[in-house]
């Protein structure tokens, strides 16, 4: 009774000082020795694929000794018993910047040239930067990983296209730095970003990006050969790293296909950062045999409670909350290895409560384990020192009071190197739980949490909080509270010895000085478990579901993909564009992708009968200038920029893919802007919606480029003007100059003697031979008179004036060199240069024996070229079927596909459309647009895609609504404008 009063007394004394916090001393179980640790009675995963219960770990100087049930013990060992807790092989993050400051943001002003001397040619690659100059150990942010079970971070420098080497550094607090670092140059980093060190202009897009990468692998073999007398230490450090792993950040799907692309063209296989949307082309990932470094920075819920706001995400975004977190369970499902990373968390707190997620949305423990442990190690070619706690590895490990991935599981210590991290006390006894007790006649709900760490608790009755205080340390319980009474502040004051884990007995002193006994009982937590788990497996049901994929994964894509099929179309006016004219009355068989037959009554065993009387087929649209389905522009760093292609950029998942289809359009070339005189190189694609970006490009494709002329190549609209050139005489010069060089190397290339690859000159060697045909952005008839003198001095010519307004000027000119015109139809005046345009451009240019097109240039003109080809027939007097060719046929004859599309012909490629009425009138809509037999676009299909995007909208609204209910955070809606691209749209590339 003595000992009782005494503890009270201390505890009254100790409630003077409630204000502050309390955190109790962690002793843990550190053994500052220089023998064995044994850490006994434990279950052990080994490996993620070995768990060995009731077992030893024995450690010395760092690394581990043995594992097992029967470990032979030497004497002079420290024994720890862990009995009931479990010890993992600590965790490995591949992809950090752990210890490397953000390096800063360097001068103004444009700059075209390298500002290093002895080094590469460009200053965005940097093999030679060696992260370990600038690396300083970060006490605190090693606490925050070791916190999360990481005991080993790859660190890098996140600055350029090429970064340098990455080091592996172990968390280890109590080292210095020649014990932490188990590898200097563990790895060789690279992105498609440029160094914000430099402002040197090139590259100033993700294809630029692709071309420099490529350029440099081309100019290391090179000068690996000894070609180079010049010493250039960027290559040399290339070549000397070229066998460390490589790790690319990529981001996003997208761009991790990209990567590894320019991975395939060098043999090398890039260890690639992904961005979490792998799961949208599993297949596509899968086939690159990469092992990807995935983030797992889950979308938070959208604030729906707006129902304006609401209706102005997209259903790929609202998708994307509740698809994602499966991701890393489809890679695993699918066999892709990955590794796991903090990367692009905002606040690292979330990975232990994503990675959960993830667990419930499909991923595996073991997987789990693998992608923080033996995956990583491997990777590393460490798998003999780390992830995993086998004899001769480092004895990092983690100790728990049971599975790591679950929520309420403690993370007692993190060892790294043998050197202990405290993180909670393990010696402390654990009182986490919901407790009940009577007192003073009242009934009342403890609930206690965080008592080996930071105690908190929670005192309720009738519902009431009655603003808990509580102190616990040394196995004494402390406890203040205020009576049920809120008209009196009045307190009442707990002390309890912990002897029993699932009872709390002590003193109570009541506010008038009188104690009573004080008995709590600990709720039955295997019961409160097992209908925790019910509730839970309920709710994961509910919200674990993943919303199925779609292709691409967005608004209005193909639940699956859509075959080619038998059609026959009956009775529909056909506009052949062949000498048969126009069709009354006619069938059309299309058959295996190819229009079959033509002609009347017509019949097929298996095909597909569609009745199209009073309805038109034609031809499907082509659109000889576009930039649709494409996430990149301008390559505008440098005045040519031959060595770039719009094929590396193509975005499969451009909406205005499926509005064009929509319009009838079937073919269009996305052409490289207009930025620099020599543009880059253009992608002619087929719209298969819901294909890969690969996909869409047509099989052996003609070659073509883009050329540019007038007031944007030479800055007129430009703040500063630093790059040459600035004149419309400027421009010839760089005409002139780079194929006099192109010429040169030609030459120099077919003599046979060794020659360095530069894909800028191939390219226009290319042009020279005449295997690749040039489209001309062009208004003013000087210049385009200037473009043909150019080409006709060095024996080339060119293909196709594009915009072309002033071309009625011209129009003798062009037909003698054999120019065609890809034009507008009636636009003008919207910049100085087309002051002279005329409607009657493209009747005058077609009546002159020229081929004329008319392109949009604009995603919103490309879905009515119909209408748009009809103006023709007003302005000029061109007839019905010639002006339906200026959409059709002759920019396929433009393009060199007029064997394959633009007209219907038995045996071409069935790229059909199916109209409600004459294909000129502004009446007309497209009711079925075909591409080699397969239907991309159904009118009365689009009808029913909209009520399932309605319906699946309202049901991921709800499902938000239900995680903000239940108090998960949320992310407000910022509403998402689509900037369409335009010739001069540049990239914001950093």
């Amino acid at each position: 009774m003595i000992k009782v009063h005494l503890r009270l007394l201390i505890f009254m004394c100790s409630f003077s000082l409630f204000a502050q916090d309390y955190f109790p001393s962690n002793t843990g179980v550190i053994a500052k020795n220089t023998n064995y640790t044994a850490f006994t009675n434990a279950t052990i995963h080994v490996s993620p694929t070995e768990t060995i219960d009731n077992a030893t770990l024995l450690i010395k100087d760092g690394k581990v000794v043995s594992v097992g049930k029967s470990v032979n013990i030497p004497k002079n060992t420290t024994k720890i018993d862990l009995s009931g807790k479990t010890i993992y092989p600590s965790f490995i993050d591949l992809h950090t910047t752990f210890g490397v400051e953000k390096p800063k943001r360097g001068g103004n002003g444009p700059q075209y040239g390298p500002s290093r001397s002895g080094f590469y040619w460009n200053d965005h690659i940097m093999p030679e930067q060696d992260v370990m100059t600038s690396f300083k150990y970060d006490e605190k942010t090693a606490t925050e990983l070791q916190k999360l079970g990481f005991g080993v971070v790859n660190t890098h420098m996140p600055d350029g296209v090429v970064r340098g080497t990455g080091a592996l550094i172990a968390l280890n607090n109590n080292a210095d730095n020649s014990m932490r670092i188990i590898d200097s140059k563990a790895s060789q980093h690279l992105s498609f970003s440029k160094s914000v060190k430099s402002q040197q202009r090139y590259p100033s897009s993700i294809m630029g990006s692709m071309a420099l990468l490529r350029q440099m692998y081309s100019d290391a073999k090179w000068y690996e050969a000894g070609h180079i007398d010049t010493k250039d230490l960027s290559l040399e450090a290339l070549n000397t790293h070229k066998n460390l792993l490589q790790i690319f950040e990529a981001g996003s799907r997208a761009n991790l296909m990209r990567a590894d692309k320019v991975g395939d063209a060098f043999n090398i296989q890039y260890t690639i950062l992904g961005g979490g949307d792998e799961y949208e082309r599993i297949d596509e990932v899968k086939g690159t045999n990469a092992t990807i470094i995935l983030p797992i920075n889950f979308k938070l819920a959208y604030d729906v409670d707006d129902p304006f706001l609401a209706s102005t995400l997209t259903l790929s975004d609202m998708r994307a909350w509740n698809q994602e977190p499966h991701n890393p369970g489809l890679l695993a499902e699918n066999g892709i290895k990955f590794a796991l990373t903090t990367h692009g968390l905002k606040s690292t707190k979330s990975f232990s409560s994503n990675l959960i997620k993830a667990i419930e949305s499909g991923l595996s423990k073991q997987k789990a384990l693998e992608a923080l442990t033996t995956v990583p190690a491997a990777l590393l070619g460490k798998s003999d020192l780390l992830g995993t706690l086998k004899t001769g590895s480092y004895a990092n490990f983690l100790i728990t009071d049971g599975d790591i991935f679950e929520k309420k599981t403690k993370l007692y210590e993190n060892w790294v190197q043998g050197e202990a991290n405290i993180l909670e006390d393990i010696n402390t006894k654990d009182i986490d739980g919901d407790y009940t007790f009577k007192l003073a006649g009242s009934d009342f709900k403890l609930s206690i949490s965080g008592s080996t760490s930071k105690p908190k608790a929670k005192l309720e009755s009738n519902d009431k909080n009655l603003g808990t205080k509580i102190n616990y340390s040394d196995d004494w319980l402390n406890l203040i509270f205020k009576t049920t009474d809120s008209t009196k502040n009045e307190y009442t004051r707990v002390v309890a010895k912990i002897t029993n884990l699932k009872t709390l007995s002590g003193k109570a002193i009541l506010p008038d000085g009188n104690e009573i006994s004080f008995v709590a009982l600990k709720k039955d937590k295997e019961a409160a478990d097992k209908k925790g788990a019910k509730a839970k497996k309920d709710e994961t049901v509910n919200k674990a579901s993943m919303y199925p994929i779609t292709y691409p994964n967005l608004a209005y894509g193909f639940t699956e993909q859509p075959k080619s099929e038998t059609l026959l179309f009956k009775n529909a006016t056909v506009w052949t564009n062949e000498k048969e004219g126009v069709l009354e009355n006619t069938d059309v068989l299309i058959k295996d992708g190819k229009i079959s037959k033509i002609g009347k009554d017509l019949s097929s065993r298996n095909a597909k009968v569609i009745d199209a009387t009073g309805k038109h087929i034609t031809a499907g649209i082509i659109d000889e200038h576009s930039h649709i389905a494409t996430s990149s522009i301008n390559e505008g760093g440098q005045n040519s920029s031959a060595e770039v292609t719009i094929e590396d950029v193509l975005d499969e998942k451009d909406i205005n893919i499926y509005r064009n289809l929509a319009g009838g359009v079937t073919s269009i070339q996305v052409l490289h802007g207009s930025a620099n005189p020599i543009g880059g190189r253009s992608a002619i694609i087929k719209l298969k919606w819901g294909e890969t970006a690969n996909g869409l490009i047509y099989d052996d494709s003609p070659k073509f480029i883009k050329f540019a002329l007038g007031e944007n190549v030479k800055q007129s609209r430009y703040s500063t003007n630093a790059r040459f050139p600035q004149s419309r005489m400027g421009v010839e010069q760089v005409f002139i100059d780079y194929f006099t060089r192109a010429k040169a190397y030609d030459a120099l290339k077919k003599s046979g003697k060794p020659y360095r690859y530069d894909a800028e000159m191939e390219t226009l060697a290319e042009i020279l031979n005449g295997e690749r045909f040039i489209s001309c952005h062009s208004y003013v008839q000087s210049e385009i008179n200037m473009l043909m003198k150019v080409a006709d001095q060095f024996d080339f010519k060119i293909n196709t004036f594009t915009h072309i307004l002033e071309g009625y000027k011209v129009a003798d000119k062009m037909k003698a060199h054999g120019a065609g015109g890809s034009t507008f139809s009636d636009w003008w005046a919207y910049k100085y240069e087309v002051n002279d345009a005329i409607p009657y451009n493209a009747a005058i240019m077609h009546n002159a024996g020229i081929t004329v097109a008319i392109n949009s240039d604009d995603p919103e003109m490309s879905r009515r070229l119909n209408q748009e080809a009809a103006k023709s027939v007003k302005y000029g007097g061109v007839s019905e079927e010639e002006a339906w060719k200026f959409v059709t046929l002759n920019p396929a004859k433009l393009l060199h596909l007029d064997n394959r599309v633009g007209s219907l012909k038995v045996g071409k490629d069935a790229d059909v459309v199916l109209w409600t009425d004459h294909p000129l009138s502004i009446y007309a809509k497209a009711e079925k647009t075909i591409i080699e037999g397969v239907t991309y676009f159904d009118l009365e299909k689009d009808m029913q895609m909209r009520d399932a995007i309605k319906k699946e909208k309202s049901e991921l609204i709800n499902l938000m609504l239900q995680d903000k209910n239940k108090g998960i955070k949320t992310q407000p809606i910022k509403k998402k404008e689509h900037h369409d691209l335009h010739c001069d749209s540049m990239d914001s590339h950093n």
